[in-house]
C-alpha cells in the first residue's frame, strides 16, 4: 500500500531507540527525509546509521542531540529539524516516563517536571510545528502516550496524570486544526520489546508476553508501521483519535 508521504519531512522524538526509532524506520522505509533526536551522540549516531541503511533511495536522515523533557529542549529540536530538512509535515512527539509513585510517596514537587516532560514538550513540539503546517494545508502529528491513559497504572501517578492532560491538549487541538488539513492523534502503546523491557526481564520477555491476549509483547517495528499509516494520506480522515497499540491488554469497551 502506498501511504503517498514520500519527499516529506518528519520530525521523530527521542528516536534513538524503542518506539520512536521504530517510528522513524517505518517513516524512512516510506521515502520520509527523517530528523531523530536523542540524549546522547553515540547512540543518535548509531541510530542515524541504520536508518539510513533502510531508507528508500532518496530519504535523508539527519540526527540531533536534543533532551525534550524541557520545554526548551523539544522545542530546539523541531527547530532544527525544521532547519535541518527545509520544514516538518509529520511530526511524532515522544519522550520517556517520569519516575514511579503513589499519591502517599509522591511529593508536589515532582508534578511539574513530570508535566513537563509528557504534557508541555508534547505542547512546545506542536506550538513550534503545527502552525506551518497550517499555513501549507497539509500536516500529521502523531502523539505516542501510553495505555494508562485508558487505565491508569498503579505506581505511575506522574505518567498517568501527565499523559492524560497530554491526551486531552491532542483533541482539542485536533478540531481546531483539522479544517486546515492538519491530522493529530494519539497512540497508546502496551508492553512492547524495547530496551527497556528486555532489561527489566533479562533479555527475555516471553513470560511477560504470555499473559498478553496476542501471546507476545509487541515489535517496534509494527507499532511504527501503525504510526506511519497515521501520517499517510489516506489516513486523512482521521484525526482526534486515541489508538490502543497493545496486543489487547486493554479490557474496556471504551
Amino acid at each position: 500500500m502506498d501511504l503517498g508521504i514520500t519527499g516529506r519531512r518528519a520530525a521523530v522524538a527521542a528516536a534513538s531507540a524503542g518506539l520512536g526509532l521504530g517510528c522513524a524506520r517505518a517513516l524512512v522505509r516510506e521515502g520520509v527525509h527523517v530528523a531523530i533526536c536523542g540524549r546522547e551522540a553515540g547512540r543518535v549516531d548509531a541510530a542515524v546509521a541504520g536508518l539510513q541503511a533502510d531508507a528508500r533511495s532518496g530519504a535523508a536522515v539527519t540526527g540531533v542531540v536534543a533532551d525534550v523533557s524541557t520545554v526548551a529542549g523539544a522545542t530546539g529540536f523541531v527547530a532544527d529539524a525544521a532547519a535541518a530538512l527545509g520544514g516538518v509535515d509529520i511530526l511524532v512527539t515522544n519522550a520517556g516516563g517520569p519516575p514511579p509513585g503513589t499519591f502517599a510517596s509522591t511529593d508536589l514537587d515532582a508534578y511539574a517536571p513530570a508535566l513537563e516532560l509528557n504534557l508541555l514538550s508534547t505542547v512546545a513540539m506542536c506550538q513550534a510545528a503545527v502552525p506551518a503546517m497550517a499555513e501549507r494545508g497539509w500536516g500529521r502529528v502523531v502523539a505516542i502516550t501510553s495505555i494508562t491513559v485508558r487505565q491508569p497504572a498503579a505506581m505511575l501517578i506522574l505518567s498517568n496524570t501527565a499523559r492524560a492532560g497530554a491526551t486531552a491538549f491532542l483533541k482539542t487541538l485536533a478540531t481546531e486544526v483539522a479544517p486546515r488539513g492538519v491530522t493529530v492523534n494519539s497512540v497508546q502503546p502496551g508492553l512492547h520489546a524495547t530496551d527497556r523491557l528486555l532489561q527489566l526481564h533479562g533479555g527475555d520477555v516471553s513470560g511477560v508476553g504470555a499473559t498478553l491476549p496476542a501471546g507476545r509483547v509487541g515489535d517496534p517495528d509494527d507499532f511504527g508501521a501503525a504510526v506511519a499509516f497515521l501520517c499517510s494520506q489516506p489516513a486523512g480522515f482521521i484525526t482526534g483519535a486515541a489508538l490502543q497499540i497493545d496486543g489487547g491488554a486493554y479490557p474496556g469497551l471504551l
